[in-house]
């Protein structure tokens, strides 16, 4: 008896009709995505009154923001390669404990050191989730609906930063701020328990490594329900195979420029993104604001991001990627003036605090689901593993900036201006990337948008 031809895994995934096992892969990723921001945005809410409870100076808390950002890192360069050779799914759940767990431990820190410890580790977990579920929701959505589910499923990061904002003023008045940190630790532990039974590995990641097509057609036939499976399927992916060191593959075939820009415009974004996100309740706070409206200014910059990413994600799937980013980046830069220069006035603070989460969050949500596109499955996870990882560098240099200015005797407005430099320099590495991209030969775009 002849064998059935061989099955290109992308063309199934492609053909299949979007349905529950989809929808199931990216709502249980945006969950993730939910508790990542809940927890990266937590030390923000409760810095203010930390700094109260131990009388610290509130410029000290640079380095503790830097430590937190400093893990997610660390979390984003070392488990982004784990997962192209481990699996996505297991790196996912590996990064669930230690975020989960670390995260509960913080809320009995009792000095400066401890803190600093227990946000570096509680980062790790953070920067290690993060890539995966990137490229987990990005290698089972079909390419005509990519960017979008990328974008709606990584919305779950800037909701929960919301969800956040909004939930730890009455915890901490209620119950003091140990209570923001429980609860960032116990809901991943128990979502945990849920993501062992419900989460799927990437099929693509399966083929890739050669799994038994036993266990490939077991998944397949849930995403595909039309699907007959049969004891000799062949599963191939047509993509080319990666051997080596895969952070080398980033610059082979290519690649260096856009590795460089991309690098260049999530280092600048992320710098200006982490800096308003850490520091924004504590600046609100010292031009007199009340610590709920200070709080509450930054879960509206997330709900902008919330907001700008589902419709920036579908422009993207629309319009050119490179011009809509680089634009809605150049944006944020004008909306940042507006915050700074309208503090005192909630009719101006508030909407120019929304549009500018809009065109930052927004807009690195948008950069994440291109970024997944751009690189081929034996190296994703690298690929904007390591984007994220350099972005990280300057998440990190945001918030420790932001110290060092004040502590220098900026006042509020004036550090939340230092903020448009680096959002206008993300605006022209994306230009920069649409020109360099619109040069790419016909025999070179099919990796570009794969």
């Amino acid at each position: 008896m002849d064998r059935r031809p061989a099955i290109d895994i992308v063309t199934a995934i492609e053909r299949a009709r979007f349905g529950p096992f989809q929808f199931t892969i990216t709502a249980l990723c945006a969950l993730i995505a939910l508790l990542d921001g809940f927890d990266t945005q937590a030390i923000a809410y409760v810095a203010p009154v930390v700094a109260e409870d131990w009388q610290m100076n509130m410029a000290s808390f640079g380095p503790i923001f830097g430590a937190g950002l400093a893990g997610l890192t660390v979390g984003a360069f070392v488990l982004s390669p784990a997962a192209d050779r481990f699996g996505r799914k297991s790196i996912i759940l590996a990064s669930m404990l230690v975020f989960g767990v670390f995260s509960l431990v913080t809320a009995w820190a009792d000095s400066f050191n401890d803190l600093l410890l227990y946000r570096f580790l509680t980062g790790v977990g953070l920067g290690g989730a993060m890539p995966n579920i990137i490229a987990l929701t990005s290698e089972y959505a079909p390419a005509r609906l990519r960017a979008t589910l990328v974008t709606i499923m990584f919305c779950g990061f800037p909701f929960g930063s919301t969800l956040g904002g909004l939930a730890s003023a009455p915890l901490i008045e209620a119950f003091g701020w140990r209570s923001v940190f429980i609860l960032g630790g116990i809901a991943p532990l128990v979502v945990l328990a849920v993501l062992v039974v419900m989460l799927p590995e990437s099929l693509r990641y399966l083929v890739a490594r050669g799994a038994p097509a036993t266990r490939i057609n077991r998944i397949l036939v849930r995403l595909d329900p039309t699907h007959r499976p049969a004891p000799d399927d062949v599963f191939v992916l047509n993509e080319p195979v990666s051997r080596g060191f895969p952070v080398t593959k980033l610059f082979q075939d290519g690649r260096a420029r856009t590795t460089l820009l991309l690098w260049a415009a999530f280092f600048m974004n992320l710098l200006v993104m982490y800096f308003l996100v850490s520091w924004l309740p504590s600046l609100l706070r010292g031009t007199g604001l009340p610590i709920g409206i200070a709080i509450l200014s930054t879960a509206i910059l997330n709900l902008g991001g919330v907001v700008g990413a589902i419709a920036l994600g579908r422009m993207i799937d629309r319009i050119n990627p490179h011009l809509v980013l680089g634009s809605a980046y150049a944006a944020s830069a004008l909306f940042i003036v507006i915050v700074a220069q309208g503090a005192s006035n909630l009719w101006i603070l508030m909407p120019a605090t929304f549009l500018a989460g809009f065109g930052v969050v927004g807009a690195q949500i948008g950069m994440n689901a291109l970024t997944a596109g751009i690189y081929p499955t034996a190296i994703r996870s690298t690929g904007v593993g390591w984007a994220l990882g350099v972005g990280r560098i300057g998440s990190i240099i945001g918030p420790v900036a932001g110290g060092l200015l004040l502590g220098a005797g900026w006042d509020a407005r004036s550090v939340v201006m230092a903020a448009v430099l680096p959002a206008l320099l993300a605006s022209a590495a994306v230009f920069a990337l649409r020109r360099h991209t619109s040069r790419t030969t016909a025999a070179e775009a099919p990796a570009l948008v794969h």
